[in-house]
């Protein structure tokens, strides 16, 4: 499948043309890449390159929706025929939106209420596609979020400490920048040599927008844009953090407007409002003329995206990898010189060389940290346009599942044993006894008990399951950590680093471990159901749950095939309260099962 991308950002326009197997994981072939950039005068620079070609020039293409009117014309200037479908970077698709959708009318009015939400973007992401639309009618048009990516962040990240009305009329974080994050941290995890799941990663991109997101175990924790893309580092002409009483007292003192507050935040701030120009290079060459402003500039945006590195290595326990992606990251060595510096006390360190001219050909992404740091540190392209295009032919190539329908089990909680642990709690040589088996196969409940002793509670009779395993890993649900009074991690079962401990109480002692945790919902499935319902192993999907008001869909489900499972799907206590499903129960998923595509 031949796939054309458009990725329209705030100051910008990217395009590429792909080819694809179609199938998930397919090898996508870039056949053209273009860019448009710096528009100023009445103009702009254009980038296009081929593989037998490449051309740079300035042409009379005065903004974005000018240039975006000259592609289906250099398209065919380059000889690039065949598109089959048509992919679209969209930034905001608020919650409705956790993976690519069609745009089909009904998908467009909703982007659309959104555009007091990204006023930057979301007007040159519509122009697009409705230029798109126009040329190529007959053509799928799938858009891309930015926000899907970060759309399932844990409630203490999305939820602003404000009355309870301006969070029900949508007030809430979603973070952005979702493609680039999302494809840097697969590609730093090939880099490193080690699966995305078991890394905790910074992913820093800066350009024009500017944003760092914290990647914990192959999931976006938090990025540092809110409900805008207004929040978070300082930009081109977008301010980031900012005091939110400064729209009252601007309005008291100078007489300002929320409107006029708001469109200067956007369009009159960040780098442009401390030094009249947008564009980093202007400002790195005025610093280095001696200008006092310029100088201020570079160093407020250097300690910002420091400030957030220390600020999300400390959320996740701790960091493998620091990316720099996005025009700046990848082309300025002394701006991630200036944020790397001062961040020795973790253990990252900077090769001077290596980061002095980091080889970027064919989405490579070298390691530029010294030989000894313990914290990875990796250059590549932020090649979103190659993200899109493999989401938008895996959305194209995804089969309808087959409605069947899948119990439900819910999972009080327990406790999994290693030999040493039981040998702590129940003496030396001691042998658990079966009680009755689980439905997954070679699994059971034991007659043995242990307590489980917090900081502010204690749970008591808490099952243990067989059989033993090499370590020791206690799961409970999201209430139960706040009886013991300690922060449970939402983790895959085995993803134990960084987890914290509990004391487990035995008829024969006690033992301080670690290894608490809130089980990720997941499915166990055979892989005749698997191949049925167009499944694969670690696979995330969407589950609805019951009819009516009830009704649950979740989200981030984790599908685990094994040759001899059961097929049900996992939840915990907490889960089956709010959908109304008791312990035991065995349920159907309403509408079968919807494949996540993004995350």
């Amino acid at each position: 499948m031949r796939i054309l991308v458009f990725n329209a950002g705030s100051s910008s326009l990217k395009i590429g043309v792909f080819d694809t197997g179609g199938e998930a994981g397919a090898q996508v072939v870039q056949r053209l890449k273009g860019g448009f950039g710096r528009f100023r005068d009445g103009g702009c620079t254009v980038h296009l390159q081929a593989a037998d070609r490449s051309e740079d020039f300035t042409a009379p293409y005065a903004d974005l929706a000018a240039a975006t009117a000259a592609v289906p014309g250099l398209l065919a200037d380059w000889g690039v025929t065949g598109i089959e479908a048509i992919g679209h970077r969209i930034v905001h698709g608020g919650e409705a939106h956790d993976g690519p959708a069609t745009l089909d009318p009904e998908t467009l009015a909703g982007i659309e209420a959104l555009t007091p939400l990204a006023p930057l973007h979301i007007p040159a992401n519509l122009n697009v596609v409705r230029l798109a639309r126009a040329v190529w009618p007959d053509l799928p048009q799938v858009g891309v979020f930015d926000t899907a990516f970060h759309l399932d962040n844990p409630p203490r990240v999305t939820t602003y400490a404000v009355p309870q009305a301006w969070r029900e009329a949508g007030l809430r974080r979603y973070g952005f920048h979702g493609t680039s994050h999302q494809y840097v941290a697969e590609r730093a995890a090939q880099a490193m040599g080690q699966p995305l799941g078991d890394l905790r990663l910074i992913s820093v991109h800066l350009g024009n927008g500017a944003s760092v997101c914290a990647i914990n175990l192959g999931q976006s924790l938090e990025s540092s844009m809110g409900l805008t893309p207004l929040e978070g580092l300082v930009m081109g002409t977008r301010s980031g953090d900012i005091d939110p009483g400064a729209f009252g007292y601007l309005q008291r003192e100078l007489g300002l407007s929320v409107a006029q507050i708001e469109h200067d935040l956007y369009y009159e701030s960040g780098l442009k409002g401390l030094t009249g120009s947008a564009d980093m290079r202007d400002v790195e060459d005025r610093a280095a003329a001696g200008d006092a402003q310029a100088q201020l500039a570079i160093n407020l945006y250097a300690y910002r995206v420091r400030k957030y590195i220390g600020g999300y290595a400390a959320a996740m326990g701790g960091v493998d990898g620091v990316i720099f992606t996005g025009g700046i990251g990848e082309n300025s060595a002394s701006m991630r010189r200036r944020i790397c510096d001062g961040l020795q006390f973790f253990g990252l360190r900077l090769d001077h060389d290596r980061n002095l001219a980091p080889d970027l050909d064919n989405y490579a992404a070298p390691h530029i940290q010294a030989y000894g740091s313990k914290v990875a540190v990796i250059v590549t392209e932020t090649a979103e346009q190659l993200q899109i295009a493999r989401e938008v032919a895996a959305h194209l190539a995804r089969p309808m599942p087959a409605a069947r329908p899948i119990p439900i089990a819910v999972s009080g909680r327990h406790v999994h044993l290693s030999a040493d642990s039981l040998a702590a709690l129940f003496g030396e040589g001691y042998q658990l006894t079966e009680a009755k088996p689980l439905r997954q196969p070679g699994n059971w409940v034991a007659n043995e008990r242990v307590t489980l002793v917090g900081p502010k509670g204690t749970l008591e009779n808490v099952a243990i399951l067989g059989p033993l395993r090499p370590r020791t890993q206690i799961e409970v649900s999201r209430t139960d950590s706040f009886t013991l009074g300690i922060e449970a991690p939402v983790r895959d079962s085995g993803h134990l680093e960084g987890t914290p401990e509990i004391r487990l109480v035995g008829p024969a002692g006690q033992l301080d471990t670690d290894g608490l945790i809130v089980a990720a919902r997941h499915i166990h499935i055979n892989p005749a159901d698997a191949e049925a319902m167009g499944l694969e192993d670690r696979q995330l999907v969407r589950v609805r749950i019951g009819t009516g008001d009830r009704a649950l869909t979740f989200a981030r489900t984790l599908v685990r095939v094994q040759p001899n499972a059961f097929t049900e799907m996992h939840i915990d206590t907490d889960e089956g309260n709010a959908a109304g499903i008791g312990r035991d129960f065995v349920g159907q998923v309403a509408a079968g099962v919807e494949a996540f595509v993004g995350g």
